[in-house]
């Protein structure tokens, strides 16, 4: 059997709903991802790829996605066009990638937000606090000081919850996150999936909620990442199709978009279902 990596990439609320009901609808005729050897997970895609590696039903963790918003999840309102032009004002003259994400990191530290131990309270009612698994999990963030760019493991000596709670901390949205003396803001900051993290895996399957932009100054895009892996391996992309973004809405981070965000993605499992069990078994 050829090594296998997941790649499950950031989204928001909204993203995590999908590729939970994407991932569930796969196994529920047969196709369970979560065999991989590694599995790589950005933003949402670490709250996701926790859950995968910690939790042993999909289906109890996709009906929970479709049930009542726990109080454990505020509604957060975001002007996505504000963010985003804040994001381009922010890196406009950089010399490089990891310049760029150090001023998105300014800007992340300087944003009034609420307190890290609210936010972790968050991020706990999402995972609880589980140990690392045995099966290798990857968790990207990216240092607000310096722009580095980090991918949190086992052997990191961080507590899961923190590394999950840092790559969620989307800047200007929620506060950066202490791991030491370190200071971490979202994975997606460099990458929506950080996919080249799986190179030197045969087989690699990218779930992304957003394909992200077509060009980024803070590190690779997704295409680039898909085309530098299929120089040694074979890559498969599912993308959020066009009836799960509508679901998504204008905020992914509403967690009212959970419930249809997840429907649409069983829906899309369907759709997807034959091409991913050629490519995954």
């Amino acid at each position: 059997m050829p090594t296998r990596a997941l790649v499950l990439g950031g989204g928001g609320i909204a993203g995590a709903a999908w590729e939970v009901g994407l991932l569930s609808g796969w196994a529920a005729h047969g196709v369970d991802v979560r065999d991989a050897d590694l599995v790589v997970g950005t933003s949402a895609g670490s709250v996701v790829g926790t859950l995968v590696r910690t939790s042993g039903d999909l289906e109890a963790l996709y009906a929970r996605q479709l049930g009542p918003v726990p109080p454990t999840e505020p509604r957060v309102v975001v002007d996505a066009t504000a963010m985003m032009t804040a994001f381009g004002e922010a890196v406009a003259g950089v010399a490089g990638e990891r310049e760029a994400r150090a001023r998105i990191g300014a800007m992340a530290l300087g944003a009034a937000t609420v307190p890290e131990g609210e936010r972790r309270a968050v991020i706990r009612g999402r995972i609880g606090d589980p140990d690392w698994p045995g099966r290798r999990l990857l968790v990207t963030a990216v240092d607000t000081a310096d722009g580095e760019f980090v991918a949190f493991d086992a052997s990191a000596g961080v507590r899961l919850l923190d590394a999950v709670a840092a790559s969620c901390a989307v800047p200007g949205v929620w506060p950066p996150i202490t791991v030491g003396r370190r200071r971490f803001m979202d994975g997606g900051m460099r990458s929506v999936t950080n996919a080249d993290l799986a190179e030197g895996y045969e087989v690699v399957l990218v779930v992304a909620p957003v394909r992200g932009f077509p060009e980024s100054s803070l590190g690779p895009t997704l295409q680039q990442e898909v085309d530098h892996l299929r120089q040694h391996a074979e890559v498969h992309v599912v993308v959020a199709d066009d009836r799960a973004l509508a679901a998504f809405g204008t905020n992914p981070l509403d967690p009212a978009t959970r419930e249809p965000a997840a429907r649409a993605g069983r829906r899309q499992a369907e759709a997807t279902l034959e091409e991913l069990r050629r490519f995954w078994t």
